[in-house]
């Protein structure tokens, strides 16, 4: 269950970054023409994270723009960096065009790389299963477990026992099922973290925020 909270957590703090950057954007960004390259690029990270963290990223889903059409990102790359890599060169176009303060620069660089600390978390989580051993052990312990519960209960339940016994089996099983169900949070299973919903709400967002 950590796991799958842990994930969630890290999901949350992409909805708070990505307002952060968008609001942030709109405020000190003149041109119109970056801030609608933030619009569409936004999004386009946190579709590219949820993608990539359930397998290969379908490139054609993302939004494309003026300077970043479908055919600039590869398939077969790290898709959210390369979303990444179109933000810090917009980034240094502002930097070029428009001559920010220090300080501003640094606004948008800590949400920047907020996502890039995020997206390596969920991969940790993803990439770091519960060891083989861990799980046969625990399934030992349980039938173990239950086996003998039996000889302890019998003089104090009686032939209650044989409810009782069942019972506490069904329990424990299905805790483990229920972690071995969410050991991965990042995918499409019903008890899975609704990223999908996450994305629409933070590309609804961002569309708020900015503005077409």
């Amino acid at each position: 269950y950590d796991r799958w909270w842990e994930g969630r957590k890290i999901w949350g703090s992409f909805v708070n970054n990505s307002r952060n950057l968008a609001l942030k954007v709109s405020v000190l960004m003149q041109s119109k023409e970056l801030r609608e390259r933030f619009r569409i690029l936004i999004p386009n990270y946190i579709y590219a994270a949820k993608e990539h963290l359930r397998g290969p990223v379908d490139i054609r889903e993302l939004e494309p723009c003026d300077k970043y059409p479908v055919t600039y990102y590869n398939r077969q790359g790290h898709v959210p960096s390369q979303v990444m890599k179109a933000m810090y060169s917009e980034i240094e176009v502002w930097k070029q065009s428009e001559n920010p303060e220090p300080e501003r620069l640094l606004y948008l660089n800590n949400e920047l790389q907020s996502f890039t600390d995020n997206i390596g978390a969920c991969e940790r989580i993803k990439k770091t299963p519960i060891p083989y051993s861990y799980n046969i052990f625990l399934k030992k312990v349980i039938f173990l477990y239950i086996f003998t519960m039996p000889i302890g209960f019998a003089q104090q339940f009686s032939y209650w026992t044989a409810l009782i016994v069942p019972l506490l089996f069904y329990i424990f099983i299905s805790i483990e099922m229920i972690a071995e169900e969410i050991e991965d949070p990042f995918g499409k299973d019903e008890n899975d973290l609704p990223t999908d919903a996450i994305y629409e709400t933070i590309r609804e967002n961002v569309d708020e925020i900015i503005g077409r």
